[in-house]
């Protein structure tokens, strides 16, 4: 998730959907607001979606994307237990030096 997250297209792209949360906004509009090429886009939204940061819904000829609340609160989740409990979500051991 944080390798798809990893690109400020991509995060322009959650940032726009969460504000147009539940309704979610088509490819169009997406398009508008952002100014990303077709092809770009796409291939932006593909790499969210495989990471279920938003879900894709077809209407006729269109495409509705939402964002992937479940999947966000996930990673909230993580980052919640990771910075602000003290209580690591998850275990790194570093090897110890020869």
């Amino acid at each position: 998730m944080f390798a798809a997250l990893g690109h400020e297209s991509r995060v322009a792209i959650i940032r726009l959907l969460l504000a147009a949360h539940p309704t979610g906004l088509v490819v169009g509009e997406l398009h508008d607001e952002l100014g990303i090429p077709a092809s770009t886009l796409s291939h932006h939204l593909d790499a969210l979606r495989q990471e279920g940061l938003v879900e894709q819904e077809r209407e006729g000829r269109f495409l509705r994307y939402r964002a992937g609340t479940a999947q966000l609160q996930v990673l909230l989740n993580f980052l919640y237990a990771e910075c602000c409990t003290r209580q690591p979500a998850v275990n790194i051991s570093v090897p110890a030096k020869a």
